[in-house]
């Protein structure tokens, strides 16, 4: 099932939204509206503001509000990845160059500072004090991950544990307040932003694991990238680390980890990955993804039945078993 035929009852709204993230970025600064411009025009699933729209589909929906929620937390994402880009010195990003390659690295970071801050003003239009709070707050958090994560490259100790906190902030946050904060810029009542952010926790956890797997297993054709790019930016993914557990793999997959943080971006990975695929590190994974999802799909009991219910449900459906 692909994402579009998930979500075509919502095309409208979504072209609307669409329309209005291209339009959140014009007449500033002609080189920033540029390179932002080059950064959305990448495309990308624009997940997050579908999840606002159909959190808000359980209050009043007002779509001229929910914008002002949707529109920022794209920018919010995509701000995300243009500094990732940075730090993970990434040429392309779904097959086409990123900021920090078409310009360079000091114009994508102003760029990704633009993004933020074209997203805290835009969100200002909603006076309600407690999105704000939530979403300053998950800014802070996401943060934090990004630090983590720069912490943990090529750490090949780190813990599970570790792993989850981390892309818990980078990734799991974003989405849970995208369904939680369209709700409640629709005035749903309380218990049901709160199950909606619980939806979207486990959807982002799920999400970012499944990543994850993408990357070892998936095809550059499909990545927009090479396979096992994380690992040549030195991105110990839950894969990986499960795979290091195993005894009969952990020496030789440590030397080949050894071997790509000597030669990063130009490492070949091939060995790496190998081992990795033969290992119990992606069955244990999927295992983990599907336990997020069954806690997602948990967290829709008791909410009022409806089209965006059955949504949310294919959406999780579709989240671990894409592909793309």
């Amino acid at each position: 099932m692909k994402l579009m035929d998930i979500f075509g009852a919502l095309k409208r709204d979504m072209d609307f939204i669409e329309r209005q993230l291209y339009r959140s970025i014009e007449g500033d600064e002609e080189l920033l509206s540029e390179t932002s411009l080059h950064l959305l025009k990448a495309g990308g699933k624009r997940l997050r503001p579908v999840f606002v729209l159909l959190g808000g589909k359980f209050g009043t929906y007002d779509l001229e509000k929910l914008q002002h929620v949707a529109v920022p937390l794209e920018l919010i994402h995509s701000a995300t990845l243009v500094h990732d880009d940075v730090i993970d010195d990434a040429g392309t990003r779904r097959g086409k160059p990123t900021v920090k390659a078409k310009w360079d690295n000091k114009i994508a970071m102003y760029t990704g500072d633009f993004l933020y801050a074209k997203a805290l003003t835009l969100a200002t239009r909603l006076p309600i004090p407690e999105l704000h709070r939530i979403l300053a707050k998950a800014m802070v958090q996401m943060s934090i991950g990004e630090m983590e994560q720069i912490r943990d490259f090529f750490n090949t100790e780190q813990s599970v544990r570790q792993y989850l906190l981390r892309i818990r902030r980078k990734t799991a946050l974003l989405i849970a307040i995208s369904c939680q904060l369209g709700a409640l810029a629709s005035e749903a009542s309380s218990r049901i932003h709160t199950q909606l952010y619980r939806y979207g926790y486990n959807v982002g956890m799920a999400f970012q694991i499944r990543d994850d797997l993408l990357d070892l297993c998936g095809t550059e054709k499909s990545l927009g990238k090479p396979p096992g790019s994380d690992m040549r930016q030195g991105n110990i993914t839950l894969p990986v680390i499960y795979a290091l557990q195993d005894p009969e793999i952990r020496e030789p997959l440590l030397a080949e980890l050894e071997v790509i943080r000597s030669n990063g971006m130009e490492a070949d990975a091939g060995r790496a990955i190998g081992m990795i695929l033969s290992s119990p590190g992606i069955r244990r994974a999927e295992e983990l993804a599907d336990r997020f999802i069954g806690k997602a799909l948990d967290a829709l009991e008791g909410l009022p039945e409806s089209k965006s219910k059955t949504h949310l449900k294919e959406i999780a459906l579709f989240v671990n078993k894409r592909s793309y």
